[in-house]
């Protein structure tokens, strides 16, 4: 009789640790900002990946597709130069748990859908300069600020 506890213990575990395409949305709200020396600026900006092209008035949030593909950003003001950024594509958390417990079925599908994914979520373009900013770099307590007023903006 316990030999037929087996799958269904396992199965339960699978199926328990979810993947991304569960736990999180193939989107992503980033506040972007941009300033020429020091000071705030209003720019128009482009922000692309793989995924699309979206267009924003500085400051603003932004609902991007996420991606494995890292988020470039371009920002521009009539008598400024140009501001570029950067964003570095990061795995989220329950992404290496597909990998781990789920067999890579999971991460596979949350790959291309982008759902196991997150970007930095503020984006402080500099007019005049080219910026990296990566997702390992950011606090948990900015994140964690910000997801909470995107979650009350959209929601």
């Amino acid at each position: 009789m316990r030999r037929y506890w087996l799958p269904v213990i396992l199965g339960s575990m699978v199926s328990l640790t979810g993947c991304s395409t569960i736990t999180q949305s193939d989107t992503q709200t980033i506040a972007v900002t941009a300033s020429y020396d020091g000071k705030p600026v209003e720019a128009d900006c482009s922000l692309t990946n793989d995924k699309g092209t979206y267009t924003a008035r500085t400051p603003a949030n932004v609902m991007v597709h996420k991606s494995g593909e890292d988020l470039s950003v371009t920002c521009k003001k009539d008598g400024l130069p140009d501001g570029l950024l950067v964003a570095i594509s990061r795995a989220a958390g329950s992404m290496w748990g597909n990998i781990i417990f789920g067999g890579g079925v999971g991460a596979i599908i949350d790959h291309s859908r982008g759902s196991g994914y997150d970007y930095p979520y503020q984006l402080a373009v500099k007019m005049g300069e080219s910026t990296v900013i990566d997702k390992r770099t950011e606090s948990g307590q900015q994140a964690n600020a910000h997801q909470q007023e995107s979650d009350a903006i959209y929601n």
